[in-house]
């Protein structure tokens, strides 16, 4: 997937496809759904929203995908709920769990009450509009109770990357209409996510840098075989290796940056 370099935003622009509903559709129904909807593990998940938020509080997840995260808040004792603008994707997972409250809907518009939840989770959303994502900030302030926590996923400009853009290893970003219409994601500075969603309000409580594997595999060339290989491997030895290089890279390499901000008792 080809990278370009935004020097005045300090962000790679990833160019891929066109990234709408029915491109989510596809992505997101490959496989098994429902054994996937299902039994896809999400311990960082729940793990996560436990730390800080009791069983029964509201959560939501804004671009749910194919709604494991959601059953599984459901199925740990928390009132979940998700929106995704895929249609088709939307609509087979009320087929396979009617019971679970998944809608179509808009992040950028969303249609519940002022104070609504206690949680939101966002897992590489905002990266994927090329305008910015402050309407969905102001939208995850709105719905948020004074308080309520807002747990972030978005690709990072790691220090892998910013060292190979000071070299000059990505191709400039000029903008095209062709490269906006092919347009996927950004890999966005964490100073800029954390300033974004202070002047809306959000107080920053923790960053963690994760997924180090990921980021030697999609940035060195050279050793990708290898990297690719420990990734994509589910061997005991691939497994022990992932956690290993996790831990000692991703804060080099990290491919995405997992925040947690809190919403102030405050009005904007």
């Amino acid at each position: 997937m080809p990278c370009y370099y935004d020097k005045i935003n300090g962000r790679l622009v990833s160019v891929d496809n066109e990234v709408n509903a029915n491109y989510w559709d596809e992505h997101w129904n490959s496989g098994d759904f429902e054994a996937k909807l299902k039994h896809s593990r999400n311990v960082f998940i729940t793990d996560n929203t436990r730390k800080f938020l009791k069983p029964g509080s509201r959560i939501l997840e804004g671009g749910c995908g194919r709604g494991d995260k959601v059953f599984a808040l459901q199925s740990c004792g928390f009132d979940a709920y998700g929106i995704d603008n895929a249609q088709d994707t939307v609509q087979k997972i009320n087929r396979f769990v009617p019971e679970l409250k998944v809608t179509l809907g808009d992040v950028r518009k969303l249609d519940f009450k002022d104070n609504f939840f206690d949680g939101y989770w966002s897992l590489g959303v905002i990266e994927h509009f090329y305008n910015g994502y402050s309407d969905i900030t102001q939208e995850m302030w709105r719905v948020l109770r004074p308080d309520g926590y807002l747990f972030l996923t978005v690709p990072s400009m790691s220090p892998l990357r910013k060292l190979k853009a000071k070299f000059g290893l990505y191709p400039e970003f000029k903008h095209s209409q062709e490269l906006e219409n092919n347009f996927y994601q950004f890999m966005l500075p964490p100073l800029q996510i954390i300033r974004s969603f202070e002047e809306v309000g959000f107080v920053l409580l923790s960053v963690c840098p994760l997924d180090g594997v990921k980021g030697m595999k999609d940035e060195i060339l050279f050793f990708r075989p290898l990297f690719r290989w420990i990734y994509n491997n589910n061997t005991l030895m691939a497994k022990v290796l992932r956690r290993i290089t996790n831990i000692l890279m991703s804060k080099f390499s990290n491919h995405i940056t997992f925040y947690i901000f809190q919403k102030n008792g405050s009005t904007i």
